[in-house]
């Protein structure tokens, strides 16, 4: 598992054309063609990989387009095989374009798209936003020389608009149908020291075909960050529909924000930023503070009763570090629940009498559970190492949460809501589970995933959401970003559970220095 692109250089305009004989020879590297005066505005063109038929590139300058031919197994697995019309570039790349392909083909899975690769070898690093000949287009990368590939899907059938961002170590992926809001495929963090190779990429997926893709509106934009540039946080506020897998992006905001939560009539979203609880109506605009009276120090722990009167929030405004208060969903006077800290709320029961809610005692993390008036806690886990994210289901017949019991490594587990039979739910080796999330409709459950070598649930990493059916099954990856804490720690399900909010991050560079793209 594993999880973005923007000194604008002078780039030299050109038709360029090169024509490579077709034999069945196998060339094992790549075999770089530069033209005198450039490809349009691109540098070099190379056969990537072991390749039986020579590929070719050319600019057709009286259509504005490139037209690329070539051949290939693959690019996939451990190493690839395709055409690459390239140059070489350092910082951040705004990369975008329209593709589409000269004839029927022969595979539908040839694949042609923007790319960013450290190197020409076959097994280089790289990443890029690929379009299948059959229309399906996905976020594509291998994290490591040798390693595995990668990829990230959208429910978005090309014909369309597809871009390709760097910022900094970040590479995003994004997709416009006939002239719509760019929608995101998926991001992922990835150190590729500069130069990097940034280009078009294709490959026939069948080493005895040649396929030609034509490729027009080409907009490259590139700038490097001055030396006392510092890079601005942005977060993203996105819905993702459960059927469709289909990403919508709702705000943005160069500040960090956290933990959507999604009002029980579905027309607002609540979260957290600078210590306050905004809300956001569901269709996009401006966010409003919310009152929450004495409780001024917001975390990312909130959330609203079944019944969605109330909204529970941990504020760092008590005596003890982060305890609960309860305030009205319209916001009013703050009533402390927890007198003692730190406590962390989770989770509301159907009947809105308790909440559920992590808290350290002892120096150890535990699931507690209190009366929403107040009152004696209950202690529901006692295990060694950390228990967290307590949230009922539905019907309140359950508590899932997540445990580093068994291995040290966070998994989901549930129990019944006196503590009773505590079971695991994922066992996968290669991720660390957190902040597991019920649906309304007592179907599914979502949650976001970490490399299992992550330790704790800290922002500003590749992580996934993942989607398992409330009555067991095999979890399935529906979002992959950059992200981690703040992105789904409370409860985020529309009241309908057709769909989630979440947010990922982006480090941008100041947008004031912002140059025109050069366009081909």
């Amino acid at each position: 598992m594993h999880f973005i692109i923007r000194q604008l250089q002078a780039l030299k305009l050109g038709t360029g054309l090169i024509l490579a004989g077709a034999g069945m020879l196998a060339y094992p590297a790549a075999c770089p063609s530069a033209h005198a005066a450039g490809i349009g505005i691109f540098e070099t063109a190379a056969d990537v990989g072991v390749i039986q038929l020579k590929g070719s590139s050319e600019y057709l300058a009286d259509k504005s387009q490139y037209r690329l031919t070539g051949s290939g197994k693959n690019m996939w697995f451990a190493e690839d095989a395709f055409h690459f019309l390239s140059k070489q570039l350092s910082g951040d790349l705004v990369f975008s374009m329209e593709v589409g392909w000269e004839s029927a083909g022969k595979e539908p899975h040839r694949k042609v798209g923007a790319m960013v690769r450290q190197t020409l070898d076959a097994d280089s690093p790289y990443v890029d936003v690929a379009v299948h000949g059959d229309g399906l287009m996905e976020l594509q990368y291998r994290t490591a020389k040798g390693g595995p590939t990668y990829s990230a899907r959208t429910p978005v059938q090309a014909p369309a608009t597809v871009k390709l961002e760097r910022d900094g170590d970040v590479f995003t992926a994004s997709v416009s149908k006939s002239g719509g809001p760019f929608q995101t495929v998926g991001a992922v963090s990835l150190a590729l020291p500069d130069p990097v190779y940034v280009g078009l990429a294709v490959c026939a997926h069948n080493a005895t075909n040649l396929e030609t893709a034509l490729v027009s509106h080409v907009t490259l934009t590139n700038r490097r960050a001055a030396a006392d540039e510092k890079r601005v946080r942005e977060t993203s506020l996105e819905t993702l529909a459960i059927e469709t897998g289909e990403r919508r992006t709702i705000y943005r905001d160069l500040s960090l924000f956290e933990a959507p939560n999604w009002s029980r009539d579905g027309k607002q979203f609540y979260f957290n930023r600078a210590g306050r609880i905004w809300t956001l109506p569901t269709t996009g605009g401006e966010p409003k503070p919310l009152n929450t009276g004495v409780a001024t120090k917001n975390n990312n722990d909130h959330g609203l009763s079944f019944d969605g009167q109330w909204l529970a929030i941990s504020s760092g405004s008590g005596q003890s570090g982060s305890q609960i208060f309860v305030v009205p969903a319209n916001g009013g006077a703050a009533r402390e629940i927890t007198p003692t800290g730190p406590s962390y709320w989770h989770g509301w029961s159907p009947d809105g009498k308790t909440l559920a809610f992590c808290a350290q005692r002892n120096g150890n993390f535990d699931v507690y559970t209190i009366p929403t008036e107040g009152g004696v806690k209950q202690r529901l886990t006692d295990a060694a190492g950390l228990d967290d994210g307590p949230e009922y289901t539905a019907d309140g017949s359950k508590i899932y949460f997540l445990s580093e019991r068994a291995g040290g490594v966070p998994k989901i587990w549930r129990m019944n809501p006196d503590g009773s039979a505590p079971e695991p739910i994922t066992s996968d080796e290669n991720y660390a589970d957190w902040f597991p999330h019920p649906s309304p409709d007592g179907q599914w459950i979502v949650f976001v995933s970490f490399d299992k070598s992550v330790k704790g649930h800290p922002a500003d990493e590749n992580v996934v959401l993942r989607l398992l059916p409330l009555g067991g099954g095999k979890p399935k990856v529906i979002a992959t970003l950059f992200g981690g804490q703040g992105t789904i720690n409370v409860p985020s399900w529309s009241p309908d559970s057709k769909q989630i909010a979440f947010v990922s991050y982006r480090h941008l560079l100041p947008p004031a220095a912002k140059d025109k793209p050069t366009e081909k």
